[in-house]
């Protein structure tokens, strides 16, 4: 089965009904039928309970972690062998990239999976994961 990461801008995408929740809504619906595997990184889902808390209020952001723990997505840790945080260290090194998105990426990166995302940050890092592209508009 395949596996894809989704990211922070993803999610949020899907979260605020913006153009590409259609697109995130068939890979969920996939995810279901076990068409793939989707994870989202704890650095991630952090970083959408910050926007959320911060843009809304802590209340928000509590139901949207009750939303996001609901959708058929595996959430993944660092992991106590730490092999993530080196790579999305060693990406942060080599990339102009936010931390966060390092995270995904090197997640990405790892699981060989593909990176789903609308964020141009992501070209970054083009030649070292597959990215999968949603629309911005």
């Amino acid at each position: 089965m395949a596996t894809k990461v989704l990211d922070s801008w993803a999610l949020i995408a899907f979260l605020e009904d913006e153009p590409a929740a259609a697109e995130v809504q068939r890979l969920l619906e996939q995810a279901v039928a076990e068409k793939h595997k989707l994870l989202l990184g704890v650095v991630n889902w952090g970083e959408i309970y910050l926007s959320t808390m911060r843009e809304v209020s802590q209340e928000a952001a509590e139901r949207t972690a009750r939303e996001i723990a609901a959708l058929p997505l595996e959430i993944v840790g660092v992991g106590e062998d730490l092999v993530l945080a080196r790579q999305a260290a060693v990406l942060k090194a080599t990339h102009k990239m936010s931390y966060a998105d390092c995270f995904a990426a090197a997640l990405a990166k790892i699981h060989g999976a593909e990176l789903v995302t609308g964020d141009p940050e992501f070209k970054e890092v083009e030649r070292e994961v597959k990215v999968a592209w949603l629309p911005r508009s």
